[in-house]
């Protein structure tokens, strides 16, 4: 039922970075849910990470070692070891230590990573067990099974890939990420890796990551819910002929900047595109606001209403919950009659009311179309934020009434 995703597009291969899957049968055997991926040595981790303040085991234990010398991530599906307390803390610095005695790195060189059902044990023998398989499985080009052995709920695999010239060296940028459900900001449950052969000095590949997470994953919302175990990841492995990029200026910055930005667009509205039961694509914007916040507060106003959700499963143009949406996300002293609000291209509400122009034929058209546009002009001042959302179908419902079996 994805809206506008169809098979992954080529996903380059990230000199320096492998990726090997394995079968544990965490929650269904024989399904590939053990993804293993290697770090060259020197290379640069930075990530961030859920604001949910009861976080899965994993990312307390990602967050710990992040700053040192990354050289493997672990991730596993179908068990979030969330909501587990001391013991899934020491579950998951257990699978770390196996993969590490396996590997002869230290523990601390091991983050690990989780996604699926909250507040169950790890099955840490059975995790275990698969190890050595990832491991036999390594290869550079192994981005496209990575991207299925991640997925919980997904019903498609989510890649994006990126490459740029300079100074006649082809530098790379590759990633994926999960996420169909539990997906709000802050981060939205999802799980990213993108990866670039680029070398990046520590400071700039973490002010990196966080500013294309803000752009991309912080700007996308499925259901209004935060996950415990969000996290994602940017690695460089430094593996290009190029000089270390030490500061974020200069043009071969700013051309690792943009291919890391587009790559963590696809890949967030991959997310949105592949959303529980989603059968519309939406994108909200809002211009002319004071700030920055009053545009993203109404902006989710309307994303997370049930009410418009609905009425877009429905393709039904009822511009008035839009219009009540927009009243109550909290904006101080705001003069309705300044705002316009359009869906796609065409104006539905003026200064307060429904727009002279408008005719039910021209909403119900817009309103028939898998991908959507709502677009709210607040007429209050020049700031502009745009988020990525889905409409609320009976299958989602279903999907998360039946998740746990």
């Amino acid at each position: 039922m994805a809206v506008g995703l169809g098979p992954l597009p080529k996903l380059h291969p990230v000199p320096g970075f492998e990726l090997g899957i394995a079968s544990a049968g965490i929650k269904r055997p024989g399904r590939k849910d053990v993804v293993v991926m290697r770090c060259a040595e020197g290379s640069r981790v930075a990530g961030v990470t859920t604001t949910n303040a009861f976080c899965a085991a994993p990312v307390i234990v990602t967050r710990e070692r992040v700053a040192g010398d990354v050289r493997y991530l672990l991730t596993n599906t179908g068990n979030a070891n969330a909501g587990t307390g001391p013991d899934g803390l020491s579950n998951a610095r257990r699978t770390c230590a196996a993969l590490a005695a396996l590997t002869g790195v230290s523990e601390e060189a091991v983050l690990p990573f989780s996604t699926g059902v909250i507040g169950e044990p790890l099955p840490v023998a059975k995790i275990e067990g698969a190890l050595q398989a990832a491991l036999d499985d390594l290869h550079e080009d192994h981005w496209a099974e990575a991207a299925t052995g991640i997925m919980t709920t997904d019903t498609l695999p989510k890649g994006a890939s990126r490459q740029f010239q300079h100074d006649g060296v082809t530098v790379t940028v590759t990633g994926i990420s999960k996420g169909a459900g539990m997906i709000r900001p802050n981060m939205a449950t999802m799980l990213g890796y993108i990866a670039t052969d680029a070398k990046v000095a520590r400071d700039v590949l973490q002010a990196l990551v966080r500013d294309a997470a803000n752009k991309s994953f912080n700007r996308i919302t499925i259901d209004g819910d935060t996950s415990t175990n969000d996290c994602c990841m940017l690695i460089a492995t430094g593996q290009a002929k190029l000089p270390e990029i030490t500061a974020a200026s200069g043009e071969l910055f700013a051309k690792l900047k943009q291919a890391v930005l587009e790559v963590f667009m696809e890949v967030a509205q991959a997310i949105v595109r592949d959303g529980e039961g989603a059968t519309k694509f939406v994108t909200v914007q809002v211009n002319g606001g004071g700030n920055h916040q009053e545009c993203l507060d109404v902006a989710y106003a309307v994303a997370h209403s049930p009410l418009i959700k609905t009425a877009l499963f429905a393709s039904d143009p009822n511009w008035g919950r839009i219009l009540a949406a927009v009243g109550y996300a909290g904006v101080p002293n705001l003069d309705v009659s300044l705002i316009d609000v359009f869906l796609g291209e065409v104006c539905i509400a003026s200064k307060g009311g429904r727009a002279s122009t408008y005719t039910e034929d021209q909403g119900a058209a817009v309103m028939a179309r898998e991908e959507i546009g709502i677009r709210i002009e607040l007429g209050r001042g020049d700031c502009s934020e745009t988020i990525w959302t889905t409409d609320l179908s009976h299958e989602y419902v279903k999907i998360n009434a039946e998740y746990r079996t």
